[in-house]
């Protein structure tokens, strides 16, 4: 299948697979989340530092749960896609909220980069920047 000729499909399908992978986030299943990611996957935890491949995806997602208080949600509101080949550079507003242990509110809002592969027909997260470019300003 030629990604261009059914951009609007494969959309759909990377907006529902995100939504899905935030819930799971959300809900701290984070070995059903492995799933969304290829075997070398790379995760942006922040500036500076990133983890590559699944086991070491599974530990920062644990290590992120408990900074948050294990309260932190996850959802997603503008999204764009760009196809390219086999792979598709998402755009989103990746909004985030949490009970921090001290007690206060946590909200942010991120324009975040995400960069799928479409590898044996099924979309998987090569690269997870909830940064985005706002790395480029630290």
């Amino acid at each position: 299948m030629n990604l261009l000729d059914n951009t609007q499909k494969h959309t759909q399908d990377l907006e529902a697979l995100i939504a899905s992978a935030d819930r799971a986030i959300t809900e701290e299943n984070f070995s059903y989340l492995m799933n969304f990611y290829s075997e070398n996957g790379a995760l942006v935890v922040k500036d500076g530092l990133h983890v590559h491949g699944k086991e070491d995806l599974q530990k920062a997602f644990s290590a992120i749960a408990e900074f948050f208080n294990h309260t932190l949600q996850v959802s997603q509101g503008a999204v764009k896609v760009i196809f390219g080949e086999d792979c598709a550079l998402v755009l989103a507003e990746t909004l985030l909220s949490a009970q921090m242990q001290d007690g206060t509110e946590f909200n942010t809002a991120r324009e975040a980069t995400y960069v799928f592969k479409l590898i044996e027909g099924k979309w998987l997260c090569v690269i997870d920047n909830s940064y985005g470019t706002s790395l480029l300003k630290s």
